[in-house]
């Protein structure tokens, strides 16, 4: 598996597990652990998840997952804006950490800006920190205006990752949010990486790449992601059968002729695009 080395010198696997909208429903219960459980045998060690998925059910359904092979994962989970105050950030992070059933997070990110100043959350994420209750810290869905801000409170400059909503559809952090984060290392970490509901995957010019590589479309859009050096990708995965589909991706390598064909279909931006958000 590709690996992505943080600030700290921490290597990461490139390609994770995203959770979203897993945990929802007992009736896919024992395939989602299942699927998770494969990930973590296919190198995708990295498992994403927060505490507003399915009200906390999905962290239960990651907990669950990774009982007995906790040392073998990178565990990223995400504060809701309404909890970030210093107390109620650190409350929230010992309710998920229950919830996983880990003493620990590897990394812990603020899911979006919310009403609580930012000094107030880095503060409790250094406390955090010193207690030995999460390794890292950082934020999500932050665009260049709010990174600059953050840069500006005492500690921030601990802020390893920001994980954005980037895809072939939304490309717009190319133009100036990845470069900002790039010059001071910051990591980002692009969730839906293929999309939403299945759209993206039928356009006729992934359907094109995949073909000429017998591969799938997803895991072209996964190699898009995966392209911008430093770049880490969450695909979320309910079955085993998507879970294959997804790590095969960690190994595509696409031609000029294809990235000329996705440009063509899916425009680099031209000027600055607020950052989009799901």
């Amino acid at each position: 598996m590709r690996t992505v080395e943080l600030a700290d010198g921490t290597s990461v696997p490139a390609l994770g597990q995203g959770t979203w909208m897993m945990g929802e429903t007992g009736a896919r219960h024992g395939e989602e652990v299942a699927a998770l459980r494969l990930g973590l045998d296919l190198g995708m060690t990295l498992i994403d998840t927060a505490e507003i998925y399915g009200d906390g059910a999905s962290e239960e359904l990651v907990g669950e997952a990774i009982e007995g092979r906790r040392d073998e994962v990178f565990l990223v989970s995400k504060l809701a804006p309404s909890h970030a105050s210093r107390r109620g950030t650190i409350a929230a992070c010992e309710a998920s950490l229950e919830r996983l059933g880990t003493d620990r997070l590897d990394l812990y990110l603020l899911h979006w800006r919310g009403r609580f100043p930012l000094g107030e959350t880095v503060a409790a994420m250094e406390d955090l920190i010193d207690a030995g209750k999460i390794l890292r810290w950082g934020v999500s869905n932050f665009d260049v205006a709010d990174m600059e801000e953050l840069m500006e409170v005492e500690g921030a400059r601990g802020c390893a990752v920001n994980q954005i909503l980037y895809n072939l559809d939304h490309r717009g952090p190319e133009f100036d949010l990845l470069p900002w984060l790039d010059e001071r290392i910051v990591a980002p970490m692009a969730y839906s990486p293929i999309g939403q509901g299945g759209a993206l995957l039928r356009r006729p010019a992934l359907v094109e790449v995949a073909e000429r590589h017998d591969r799938s479309p997803a895991q072209i859009a996964l190699a898009f992601t995966l392209r911008h050096p430093g770049t880490l990708s969450i695909p979320k995965a309910s079955t085993e059968a998507h879970v294959r589909d997804n790590a095969a991706a960690a190994d595509l390598r696409l031609d000029a002729e294809d990235w000329a064909l996705l440009d063509a279909a899916f425009p680099p931006p031209e000027r600055k695009t607020p950052l989009a958000m799901i």
